[in-house]
């Protein structure tokens, strides 16, 4: 076992601290107007993690290469290169109305029976979040929910905690569904195909058992009414925006996946797949984008009409248009002449007023705007990619390999031969119950994922227990997305920040229809302006309903793991 020196320690410390401010973000204020305050979070921390470490001499260019091109089979650009790949052919493919046109269709089936509904939408979620992943169903699935929830007046919270949970544990199907899934295979030499064998049967008993859980804590009939108002049939047909886009994107997304768990066999590295295809998709939504018919401007929605919360219809047509704003470029308007673009100047002005920096600003807010509206599909996807997973994988597989070069692994390896002797059952209850845990407390799924791999290879365990152990990882890092903190996973934040936004528009909304009413002297419906407040999850909230759904999940599908061990070994 290696021995612990000063740098080791430091070291600890540093990965420990950027944790910290990981789950806890912050933000220093500093004397400047430009930048008012320094945020020390997801992306920023483990990064200055590495700085100071770097600066301390606890780890040297060896190991930020290491962490960048990979040791042992694990490569994580890799990583990268396929889940960015697959997340722009998801969310092009959700542009085009297809998730929308799917929720249509449930809706219309359940009907005014809120149980039988409920049942449906988790049932659709979870088919989908197989086949297209997590992000993609947290990221229009969240907005297509509060407004479906505002429109039927439901309360949200059981309907958001039923997505979040359904998705984070479909996404363990196939490797594809989940980054967290592909370290797993390249760490452990899984093909894709043995990958979904191994996790389909804890899937189906975790995705049973989270239903039954979340049906019977939100089995009171203020969460989840037996019968609720009638609503009209909603036009399937109408969601899908771009039926052809839809055709080709399906096409082009099962032929990837099929592609990749074939040449998985092989030992072909999967960006080698997964790139042509997204660049083929890529390519695609340019030109049909250029050459296919613009839709006529919609007409403005006048001040008298008919408020949105008395016209469910309307409400579920806003739900299928409506997409995240996250990462939406900044508005300009007239009010400020210097931040005008050359289409709002005014008659007779000169063609740019103000500094050199504005000008430019305004210069690139125009060309932006132009683009946006001739290519509206590639600029729609681009803010919804998740960018911010760049950096933070990156640190965090340079974070891990200084404690290697520390001498932490293997400290940490030689703990987990002592704890499991070495044996297939406890090294699965071992690694799967630390992975749970290690989501909530080590930098999301993704951290926990990488850390676990580098111990488990690095532990003297038979071949048979090392591939048990990776099984079970596979399993606890999906379902630990469903956890007690939203940093357990980059889905938590994503999901956290889509309610937070959502939240603030529908409270302006309110705001504007109530202070209406009193102009008009109009009544309104008991509760009809308070919606915003039930979008508000706090991380305790989150916690609570998470606890039961995380619990049996832990235990059923480290079970069906153990079982499956059993038959194989």
């Amino acid at each position: 076992m290696a021995s612990i020196t000063r740098f080791s320690i430091v070291t600890l410390v540093f990965f420990i601290l950027s944790i910290v401010f990981v789950i806890y973000p912050v933000k220093i204020k500093i004397r400047r107007k430009r930048i008012p305050h320094i945020p020390i979070n997801l992306t920023t921390a483990p990064i200055l993690a590495i700085a100071i470490l770097w600066a301390s001499q606890c780890l040297g260019p060896t190991q930020i290469r290491d962490g960048i091109v990979g040791t042992e089979g694990v490569k994580p650009y890799n990583i990268l290169i396929l889940f960015f790949s697959l997340a722009y052919m998801a969310i092009t493919l959700d542009i085009s109305g297809v998730l929308q046109a799917a929720a249509f269709w449930v809706s219309n089936k359940g009907g005014t029976n809120g149980r039988r509904l409920y049942f449906y939408f988790y049932i659709l979620l979870t088919v989908v979040s197989v086949l297209i992943g997590n992000d993609p169903v947290i990221l229009s699935g969240t907005v297509f929910l509060v407004y479906y929830t505002r429109g039927v007046d439901l309360e949200p919270l059981p309907w958001l905690i039923a997505e979040f949970a359904s998705a984070n544990t479909a996404s363990m199907v196939l490797v594809v569904g989940n980054p967290t899934n592909v370290v797993v295979c390249e760490g452990f030499g899984i093909n894709f195909a043995a990958f979904t064998l191994y996790t389909v049967l804890a899937f189906l008993a975790c995705s049973v058992v989270c239903y039954f859980a979340l049906a019977f804590q939100f089995r009171d009939k203020k969460h989840i009414p037996r019968e609720m108002k009638p609503i009209e049939k909603l036009d399937v047909r109408q969601a899908i925006r771009d039926p052809v886009s839809a055709c080709v994107g399906s096409a082009l997304l099962f032929g990837c996946v099929v592609v990749i768990m074939v040449v998985s066999f092989f030992k072909v590295d999967v960006w080698k797949v997964s790139l042509p295809f997204a660049g083929a998709k890529f390519i695609f939504d340019l030109v049909w984008d250029y050459v296919r018919p613009k839709p006529p401007a919609e007409e403005p929605k006048l001040e008298g009409d008919t408020p949105v919360e008395d016209d469910i219809t309307f409400n579920m047509q806003r739900a299928m248009t409506m997409q995240s704003t996250i990462g939406r470029q900044p508005t300009f308007t007239s009010a400020d002449p210097t931040l005008m673009t050359e289409s709002q100047t005014l008659p007779g002005s000169p063609s740019q007023s103000g500094s050199l920096l504005q000008r430019l600003q305004c210069r690139l807010t125009s060309v932006h705007t132009s683009l946006s509206l001739q290519f509206p599909t590639f600029f729609t996807a681009l803010p919804r990619l998740p960018f911010a997973l760049v950096p933070f994988a990156f640190s965090q597989f340079i974070l891990i390999e200084a404690l290697a070069h520390q001498g932490w692994i293997d400290v940490f390896a030689h703990w987990l031969v002592r704890a499991s002797h070495g044996r297939i059952y406890p090294a699965v209850w071992l690694v799967g119950v630390l992975g749970v845990i290690l989501c909530n407390i080590a930098g999301t799924n993704i951290g926990a994922t990488i850390l676990l791999t580098k111990i488990v290879r690095a532990a003297a365990l038979p071949p048979d227990t090392t591939r048990a152990a990776g099984v079970a990882l596979a399993v606890a890092s999906n379902i630990g997305a469903v956890s007690f903190t939203f940093s357990a996973s980059l889905a938590g934040l994503l999901w956290k920040t889509i309610l937070k936004q959502k939240q603030e528009e529908i409270a302006e909304d309110e705001a504007e229809k109530l202070a209406h009413a009193k102009r008009t002297k109009k009544d309104l419906e008991p509760g009809s302006f308070q919606f915003s407040k039930r979008l508000e999850i706090t991380q305790g909230v989150f916690a609570w309903w998470n606890l039961l759904p995380l619990s049996v999940m832990t235990a059923v599908g480290l079970a069906v793991v153990s079982a499956e061990m059993a038959v194989l070994y």
